[in-house]
């Protein structure tokens, strides 16, 4: 699971923007935020503990942003106002902390394209969060719904066919959940307008609560850093420059240039990059049961953002 500031996108492209650019981007965010759950995985292999090795990875990656944006623009560009403060915090801990926390302890023993196929249905709990709010979606959203975590109970099921217990799988959708309540409620915590602000904040919050979880959980006992192997460090430093950097700063150029129906299609692309990636560099399973119950659940999910799409054009 990627850190996605929430600051609010785009309705459409911003006229004179690069298609080069937009498309470069996006790839960005296709190929890296789907690696980045191979790159967790090999980080929990590596006798890192979950939630530290995360935590470092977004104060690493929160202080080099805030000191890349320091010194491009002034330290007055990091101001923030309380209210904004709050907001960011509040997000760090869900996206972060519970979100992407979560699902990095359940990568100990839930491979990595298992874990990404999970979180793919981040979009559905949304959907039922609104629903919760009081709003009625349309009918073909529902099928959608209805489709998708259709795969995602078939996924939970494939579980048995893999490493994966029962109670990291729970994880993993406890984390999707907090995810989506976050990206739900997000807007109206009043965050910095600067996306690339947002995530400073965002990380250094998330990142800090990080650390007590792990240490109120033992994982200080078990880091041992002479213990962990190259591979740990490599993948650790990968999510650092790429998985947080260079995607944040992509994903940010995406929501000041490409309508929000584009950048959504990494939610489609993720999925695919990791089960692959896990396939070809881990040895993970891909079962039959495996590849139906993704296929179900990115159908489910695109369902779901059609209707949603075709509600907001007309009139």
């Amino acid at each position: 699971m990627t850190a996605i500031s929430t600051a609010p996108a785009g309705a459409g492209a911003r006229p004179g923007a690069s298609p080069a650019m937009i498309w470069s981007a996006l790839l960005v965010i296709y190929f890296v935020w789907g690696s980045t759950y191979l790159a967790i995985r090999v980080v929990v292999e590596a006798d890192i503990p979950p939630m530290l090795g995360m935590a470092s990875r977004f104060l690493i990656a929160g202080a080099l942003l805030a000191m890349i944006l320091a010194i491009r623009s002034g330290r007055q560009r990091l101001r923030v106002t309380r209210r904004e403060l709050l907001g960011a915090g509040v997000v760090g801990l869900l996206l972060l902390a519970f979100g992407n926390g979560l699902v990095a302890v359940a990568e100990q023993s839930v491979p990595s394209g298992l874990a990404a196929l999970l979180v793919a249905s981040v979009p559905l709990w949304l959907i039922l969060l609104r629903v919760a709010g009081g709003e009625r979606p349309r009918l073909f959203t529902w099928i959608g719904v209805g489709v998708g975590f259709t795969g995602a109970a078939m996924l939970g099921l494939s579980g048995g066919d893999t490493s994966a217990r029962p109670f990291s799988i729970a994880l993993v959708i406890i984390g999707s959940i907090s995810w989506a309540i976050g990206s739900r409620f997000s807007p109206r915590l009043g965050l910095p307008k600067d996306p690339l602000v947002a995530s400073v904040y965002e990380m250094a919050i998330g990142g800090t609560a990080m650390v007590l979880i792990g240490l109120v959980t033992g994982e200080g006992g078990r880091l041992h850093p002479a213990s962990i192997e190259v591979s740990g460090w490599l993948a650790l430093a990968y999510l650092v420059v790429f998985g947080s950097l260079l995607a944040y700063s992509a994903y940010a150029y995406l929501l000041a240039n490409a309508p929000i129906s584009l950048i959504g299609t990494y939610a489609y692309v993720n999925p695919a990059v990791a089960v692959f990636l896990g396939w070809l560099i881990l040895d993970e399973p891909v079962t039959s049961k495996i590849l139906l119950g993704g296929a179900i659940v990115v159908v489910g999910v695109g369902l779901v953002v059609s209707a949603e799409r075709l509600s907001r054009t007309k009139p």
